[in-house]
């Protein structure tokens, strides 16, 4: 009777070929993957140190960096309260406004304008609060030119675009106070404690206020 399966192994001649050369690669081959991969994740498994280190170290530039762009911003801010402080006490009363003194205010604008125009990458909230500082300077210089072309107007066509004017200042002087409570947000939260910027403008609807605390505190 013949033999229906392969003869054993142990009958075959010597030298005879076992599994083919090239079967023999592939397991091989897959074999190295399978040890290489378990090496990798092995390794991320028993390092998750490094990565969150490196996460840390960024949060902390980010913080760093963050706080320096508060303070120079907060000097800068009340710097420019004291360049703005008399032209929005100026604007209440345009009809004592002269040529010169438009020309005067212009030109103590045009710095400020120059500053708050650059761009600088920050945080989200030190952005919302120098656009919000652009914004007021913006809507002043604004209402300054407005009360100057309206100057150059025949008297009986003034009161219009004065009164524009005005509404310019109202509008720049809002703005500086939601500018001033996101200031002062931010430096609590970088850990200056309050800082208060505000405007000391009387007549002006709907103004964010301060909180009273004194500077400094709150950290």
């Amino acid at each position: 009777m013949s033999r229906k399966t392969g003869k054993p192994s142990y009958t075959r001649p010597p030298g005879s070929p076992g599994r083919p050369p090239a079967q023999v690669l592939r397991i091989l081959a897959g074999l190295a993957v399978a040890v290489l991969v378990g090496v990798l994740i092995g390794t991320q498994t028993a390092a998750p140190g490094a990565a969150d280190s490196a996460v840390e170290q960024l949060r902390e530039q980010e913080a760093s960096r963050d706080k320096t762009q508060i303070g120079e911003l907060t000097t800068r801010a009340r710097a420019t309260a004291g360049v703005i402080t008399p032209i929005v006490e100026g604007l209440a009363e345009p009809g004592k406004v002269d040529d010169k003194q438009l020309a005067q205010w212009k030109q103590a604008m045009g710095p400020e304008l120059a500053w708050y125009a650059t761009t600088v990458s920050g945080t989200t909230a030190t952005n919302v609060a120098r656009g919000s500082l652009r914004n007021a300077v913006e809507q002043l210089a604004a209402a300054v030119d407005t009360l100057a072309a309206a100057q150059a107007l025949p008297e009986s066509s003034r009161a219009p675009v004065v009164a524009a004017a005005g509404r310019q200042r109202e509008l720049a002087v809002a703005a500086w106070s939601v500018a001033a409570t996101q200031l002062d947000q931010i430096n609590v939260d970088a850990g200056n404690g309050h800082q208060h910027v505000y405007l000391n403008t009387t007549g002006v609807d709907g103004l964010m206020a301060g909180d009273g605390l004194p500077e400094g505190t709150g950290k």
